[in-house]
Parts: C-alpha cells; structure tokens; sequence
C-alpha cells in the first residue's frame, strides 16, 4: 500500500486532470499522461489514454460525475505508481501543475475612422491622408 503523501500526490494530480478535462483541455492532459505513464506497457498506456478520452467524453455528455472519472483516474494512477515508483515525479508535476485556463473576454468595439482595426488596435492612420503629410 501507498503511504499517505503519495496518496496526497495523486488525489492532487486527478485534481488537476479533471480541472483539464472539465476545461477542454484534453490534449494537453493527454500529452502528460503519455509522459506519465511511458515507463508502464502498451496495454497500460492505451487504458490511461482511454479513461481520459472516455473521461473527457462523459463530462461533455454529462453521463458521469466528476467524482465517478475522479475515482477512475485515482485507481488507475495509484496502481500504476505502485508497479512504477519511477514514475512518481511525473505525477508530482502533474499535481503541482498550475492549470491553464482559457480565458474569454467579452465586449465591444466601435471603430469609427479610415485604418484597419484589428481586436482593438489601429494599423494605419486614423487622420486623413492629407493631414499626415503635413
């Protein structure tokens, strides 16, 4: 059994897997378990691959809890470790990791003048031609 700081490790890192995955951040979620997990075989690989994708899909089609795809990815991550302790910093960088959000920003803009605008920014003159040469 796993003593109670790697537990904490893992509890952090399926934290923030499922912060991503509720994020749509599913490929760079996926590209850390490939690192996570390359020391494991095909088979294990491909069945961590498969819970995210899975785990991705059932939050977009709401047919499973985040405390459901938590518990999946928390099995499957402590097992793994178990067989691979090599592998605990690559989680431990999972878990520490910052998540990235999208961020949108909502407004708008009224561009009342000769020029090109562009997401807010002029590029060009917004005088007439004739008041620049002067």
């Amino acid at each position: 059994m796993l003593d109670e700081a790697v537990l904490a490790i893992v509890t952090g890192a399926v934290a923030n897997a499922i912060s991503h995955l509720s994020g749509g951040r599913l490929d760079a979620l996926r590209t850390r378990f490939v690192r996570i997990f390359r020391h494991g075989t095909e088979q294990q690989q491909s069945t961590a691959i498969r819970a995210l994708e899975e785990g991705a899909a059932a939050l977009g089609q709401q047919t499973a809890s985040e405390a459901d795809i938590s518990a999946r990815l928390t099995a499957l991550l402590v097992s793994y470790l178990a067989a691979h302790p090599e592998a605990r910093e690559d989680i431990e960088a999972l878990a520490s990791a910052p998540i990235a959000s999208k961020t949108t920003n909502i407004g708008s803009q009224h561009n009342y003048s000769s020029g090109t605008f562009i997401g807010g920014d002029n590029y060009g003159g917004i005088n007439s031609p004739k008041s620049q040469e002067s």
